[in-house]
């Protein structure tokens, strides 16, 4: 621990489809906690790691990293090898998380309400042929539908298909991103992104109202600027409110989160939340929904944070 603060590194960068982001994402908050008196190393997770942490000990780590091996486990698992403190949701629950399938069944088994859904292999797509498997698909669930890779954020390979014909074509682009797909029912309503943020008594933060073009969050409109509006906090009615932040520190809770964990949702037309997917490393950009909720309840990015590594320190 340096005089003016402690000494944080930020693990920023990896090798997914998801870099430039999180390479966005830790210069934001580095830039954040250095303003607040903190030491702040910046690094990627590459081959150097280890022996960095055994000789700069730092006293706390962070990690900016997205999509794979940034939220599967991995780096939260090193961390956890090398006895550096981690900002951040330990690696167990982390592969709870990252899995959307596993989460949507650990989640409504607690009675969490999440749209129909079915988990498909590229393997399983080969054998059947794509015929075989639409048919299946087609006779379960009912349009439209929503395909994502089972595993990745920013909305990298997910498509939106509004009818059979057109689900052939969305699974092999899907594929590109991932081994298995989940494949959802498509809920109409209003998209919502719930921050927890807190250690032993987390918080839900003002909930984010996502109005995107076409009803479509997909990457383009999550990091262009000016392209998506947003409503923090949100024009539900308050009960509505309620019941969205209630069902994202449930999620949390359930897959044994802490820290901060982002989950995103869509209240149906009945009025109940949905919940779709939750994300253990959220975005720090500019354009990103947790930065926002935070704003949204009077705080700070630096004040979060530097709350949350103290909290791992003492």
């Amino acid at each position: 621990m340096t005089s003016s603060g402690l000494h944080i590194v930020i693990l920023a960068g990896g090798l997914s489809h998801e870099r430039d982001v999180s390479l966005r994402s830790g210069s934001r908050l580095a830039g954040a906690l250095r303003a607040s008196g903190h030491e702040v190393t910046v690094r990627d997770a590459d081959s150097s790691l280890l022996e960095f942490l055994a000789e700069q000990r730092p006293d706390v780590a962070i990690n900016a990293l997205h999509g794979g091996r940034g939220e599967d486990g991995s780096v939260q698992t090193v961390l956890e090898l090398a006895g550096v403190p981690l900002v951040g949701s330990p690696s167990g629950a982390c592969r709870l998380a990252w899995d959307k399938a596993t989460a949507k069944e650990l989640c409504g088994r607690t009675g969490v309400a999440t749209p129909r859904w079915v988990a498909v292999s590229h393997s399983m797509f080969r054998d059947l042929g794509a015929a075989a498997l639409v048919d299946a698909v087609a006779g379960e669930l009912t349009f439209p539908l929503v395909v994502k890779p089972n595993q990745g954020g920013s909305a990298l390979g997910v498509v939106w298909v509004d009818s059979v014909e057109a689900l052939p074509a969305a699974l092999v682009t899907a594929f590109s991103y991932g081994e298995v797909l989940l494949i959802e029912e498509r809920v109409l309503g209003v998209e919502l992104a719930v921050s927890v943020v807190g250690g032993a008594e987390p918080v839900a933060l003002p909930a984010v109202e996502i109005v995107a073009p076409d009803g479509r969050y997909d990457f383009e409109a999550r990091y262009t600027a000016g392209l998506t509006e947003f409503h923090v906090p949100t024009r539900l009615p308050d009960e509505t409110a309620a019941a969205v932040a209630e069902m994202a520190l449930r999620v949390h809770s359930v897959l044994g989160l802490r820290d901060l964990s982002r989950v995103d949702a869509i209240v149906d037309a009945d009025g109940v939340p949905q919940f779709l997917e939750v994300n253990v490393s959220p975005g720090l950009t500019e354009t990103s929904l947790l930065p926002m909720a935070v704003e949204a309840a009077d705080r700070h990015l630096a004040e979060v944070f530097s709350e949350l590594a103290h909290a791992r320190i003492s």
